[in-house]
């Protein structure tokens, strides 16, 4: 003997379902959210890596480029009116500023961005508006095509050569005075 199923019965069944699949996509929405932000807390934690491998040796670095580096900061931030920006290195003397963005991995889009960061640096920066102001862009990972963005933007680049980190800019790379 079979039961008859209603059509409200079938009804019923599919609402179950809907709002079973609708809970199935939110907790699938909430995991890829929490996977998103642990993805995007590893890429910070491989900057700031990049970002201590690199500042101990901008000194010597630049100092083979006959820049002086008298003292290093990072993470620094400034907001005026609308326009704002953050940097994560610079190294100083009494006449010259490196600016120097680390990337885990360097795109176009990066040295792209880092120009547009270098444009607005003498005014949301000021106290540094009287110095020689230089490029400069750093990562573990530097594919060709940035390579040769950024040389072309007369931007320094910096990466990993053995045990160190050195400038990856090739023989006939001319600085930028930005």
């Amino acid at each position: 003997m079979q039961d008859n199923v209603s059509f409200d019965d079938i009804k019923e069944l599919f609402l179950r379902s809907q709002i079973e699949a609708d809970r199935r996509g939110r907790e699938t929405d909430r995991r890829l959210k929490l996977l998103g932000e642990q993805i995007g807390g590893l890429g910070n934690r491989l900057g700031e890596f990049v970002e201590g491998m690199v500042r101990p040796g901008l000194v010597r670095l630049f100092r083979e480029v006959d820049i002086e580096v008298h003292a290093t900061h990072r993470d620094l931030a400034a907001r005026r009116g609308d326009e704002a920006a953050q940097v994560d290195l610079i190294a100083v003397n009494d006449t010259d500023v490196v600016v120097v963005e680390v990337k885990s991995k360097l795109g176009s889009e990066d040295v792209l961005e880092h120009a547009e960061r270098l444009e607005k640096f003498r005014r949301l920066f000021p106290e540094y508006k009287d110095r020689t102001l230089y490029a400069a862009l750093a990562a573990m990972i530097v594919p060709d095509n940035a390579l040769a963005l950024a040389e072309r933007a007369g931007m320094f680049v910096i990466g990993q050569r053995g045990d160190d980190v050195a400038f990856l800019n090739g023989p006939g790379f001319a600085r930028k005075e930005f």
